[in-house]
């Protein structure tokens, strides 16, 4: 992933196939959206949107960005359970309405992701 982020020309001269990988890629992160989203609904939005976040954060250094992904998308999931259950004492939010209203919080034009 690295390479193809050098862009076409530059990752061919490497020797990379950038057709068939930018081809396997696509597929294999549609597959995999697709089943985290039928599986888990509106959590879904964690590894959608929070990687964004990630890369902003870190860089583009897939080596850093992937496992820095996969901390703060426990990060935002434990604080909004956290926020969940505690904003409203004595009723317990679903996480997936304090995920919705970050997502569309996310949407407004006031947030820069």
């Amino acid at each position: 992933m690295n390479v193809l982020l050098l862009g076409d020309a530059e990752s061919r001269s490497l020797g990379l196939n950038t057709e068939g990988y930018r081809l396997w890629f696509i597929v294999i992160s549609a597959l995999l959206a697709a089943s985290a989203i039928s599986i888990v609904g509106l959590l879904g939005f964690v590894g959608l949107i929070v990687p964004h976040a990630a890369r902003i954060l870190v860089g583009n250094d897939y080596r850093i960005l992937l496992p820095a992904s996969a901390l703060l998308r426990l990060t935002v999931l434990c604080l909004s359970d956290t926020i969940g259950r505690v904003a409203f004492a004595p009723i317990e939010l679903p996480v997936g309405i304090i995920m919705g209203m970050i997502g569309a919080w996310k949407e407004n034009s006031y947030c820069r992701w």
